[in-house]
C-alpha cells in the first residue's frame, strides 16, 4: 500500500461508483460525466451529476450485457456511443456500439445499435457530426480494425467504411512474426490524416479523404515497446504524441513510453523525444507500470499544442510539457493514495476541462477522481492553450 502524491495538482473528491470502482474511460459534457467500467465488477456505465464538482452524485447506472463489457463512452452532439466488446471468453447476445439519446443528459435513452459482429467494438473516436470511428474485430477476423460508422440517423447506423492491415483480413498472408499483433487500438483525425495505433505495428497514417479508398501514408514502429495504443496530432506542429500500453504488472515487459514523433515529411515520420520516464520504486509496487493513454484534446475540452496529459498506471498522471520537441520536461504528476484492496493506484483514463478541472480513474476499485490545478500549473495550461477556432 502506497500513500499518495502530488506536484501542481489538488484533489477534490473521489467517488467509488457506487462499490463499482472498476472506471474505464471518463468524459464530461455540461454538468453530466459518464464512466464506463472496465468490467470485471459487471457494471457497465454510470451517469454522475458533476455540477458541483467537490461533490459527484450518481444518477444512474446499468449494468453491462451477460459476457460484454462496455468500458468506452464518447458524448457529442446530444448523443452518447458506448462499445459492446465480448470480456473474457464471453458470448454476449449483441456486439457493437450502442447509441444513446441525451435529451435528458442524466437519463440517456437507448434509440440504435450498430452491430460489429464478430467480438464486437474496442474503442470509439466520436467528437459529433455524422461519423464515428471505431476499432472492432467483426466476423472473419482475429484481430482488431478499424471502422467508420454513420450514425447520421441514431437509429439505424450504418458501417461507412473499413480498413485494416494487409495480412490481417480472412484468408490473407502475414509478413510479421507469429508472436507479434497487428491490432488497430483507435485513431485520431487531423484535418484528411488519421493517426492510428495498430499494437505491435506502431504508428500508422491513414489518408482518409476519400472513404471509399483509404491508403497507408506511413508506418513508424520501434524496437522497443509495443501495444502502440494513441497517436495524438498536435494541431498546428506537424508532432504526434505516441502512447505504448503497459500491459504487465511490474517491469518484466519492455519500457512502455510516450514518444513525441515528427511528421513533417509525413511519409517518413521519425521519433523526435521520449518524455522522461516517471522515477522511483514503480516497478516494485504492483500492477501495472507505464504509459496508457492522453486526454485528447477534443472540442468543448481543454485543448493545448504543447501540454500533454498522460495516464501512467501506477505512476499516476503525468503532465508533459512540449513546448520544446526535444526536450520534453514533466511540470505536473499526481498519485493518489492507493485505493483499499489494490496493491497499488491504477489510474486508467482522463478527461480535461475546458475549466482545468481534471478527471481521472482507475480501472480496479479506485472509481473517479476529480482534480484542480494549483496556481503555477494553471498559468502554464492558460497559456499553452489553443486559440480560440484553432
Amino acid at each position: 500500500m502506497h500513500g499518495g502524491a502530488s506536484h501542481g495538482f489538488r484533489q477534490l473528491t473521489r467517488h467509488d461508483l457506487g462499490g463499482y470502482g472498476d472506471g474505464m474511460q471518463v468524459m464530461r459534457s455540461g454538468d453530466a460525466l459518464y464512466v464506463g467500467h472496465f468490467g470485471r465488477s459487471g457494471m457497465g456505465t454510470s451517469v454522475l451529476d458533476a455540477s458541483d464538482p467537490t461533490d459527484l452524485r450518481l444518477v444512474r447506472q446499468w449494468r453491462a450485457p451477460e459476457g460484454a463489457h462496455t468500458h468506452k463512452v464518447q458524448v457529442a452532439d446530444g448523443l452518447l456511443l458506448v462499445n459492446e466488446e465480448a470480456f473474457r471468453g464471453g458470448r454476449p447476445a449483441r456486439a457493437g456500439m450502442a447509441v444513446y439519446d441525451l435529451s435528458d443528459p442524466f437519463a440517456p435513452k437507448e434509440v440504435g445499435f450498430w452491430d460489429a459482429t464478430g467480438s464486437g467494438v474496442h474503442r470509439i473516436v466520436y467528437t459529433g457530426g455524422d461519423l464515428a470511428y471505431v476499432s472492432a474485430t467483426p466476423d472473419g477476423f482475429a484481430e482488431r480494425i478499424w471502422v467508420v460508422v454513420d450514425v447520421a440517423d441514431p437509429a439505424a447506423p450504418v458501417e461507412r467504411a473499413r480498413w485494416w492491415w494487409p495480412g490481417m483480413g480472412p484468408g490473407e498472408q502475414r509478413d510479421w512474426p507469429d508472436d507479434e499483433r497487428r491490432s488497430v487500438h483507435h485513431a485520431l483525425l487531423d484535418g484528411d490524416r488519421a493517426y492510428l495505433g495498430l499494437w505491435d505495428g506502431g504508428m500508422v497514417v491513414l489518408d482518409v479523404a476519400d472513404l471509399d479508398d483509404i491508403r497507408v501514408v506511413s508506418r513508424l514502429s520501434w524496437d522497443v515497446g509495443g501495444n502502440t495504443h494513441t497517436a495524438m496530432p498536435l494541431p498546428g506542429r506537424d508532432l504526434v504524441v505516441v502512447t505504448d500500453e503497459a500491459t504487465s504488472d511490474g517491469c518484466d515487459d519492455d519500457p512502455h513510453m510516450v514518444r513525441v514523433v515528427d511528421v513533417s515529411d509525413e511519409a517518413a515520420p521519425v521519433v523526435r523525444a521520449i518524455c522522461p520516464v516517471p522515477q522511483g520504486d514503480f516497478c516494485d509496487r504492483g500492477l501495472r507500470f507505464g504509459a496508457h493513454c492522453t486526454h485528447e484534446n477534443r472540442p468543448g475540452s481543454y485543448r493545448s499544442a504543447e501540454i500533454v496529459v498522460v495516464t501512467y498506471f501506477n505512476a499516476g498522471l503525468r503532465v508533459y510539457d512540449l513546448a520544446e520537441p526535444d526536450a520534453p520536461h514533466e511540470v505536473g504528476h499526481w498519485i493518489p493514495a492507493c485505493p483499499a484492496g489494490q496493491q497499488a493506484a491504477q489510474i486508467n483514463d482522463v478527461w480535461v476541462g475546458e475549466d482545468l478541472l481534471v478527471y481521472a480513474t482507475d480501472r480496479v476499485h479506485g472509481g473517479v477522481y476529480v482534480l484542480t490545478p494549483t496556481d503555477d500549473l494553471t498559468v502554464r495550461l492558460d497559456d499553452a492553450r489553443l486559440p480560440e477556432g484553432t
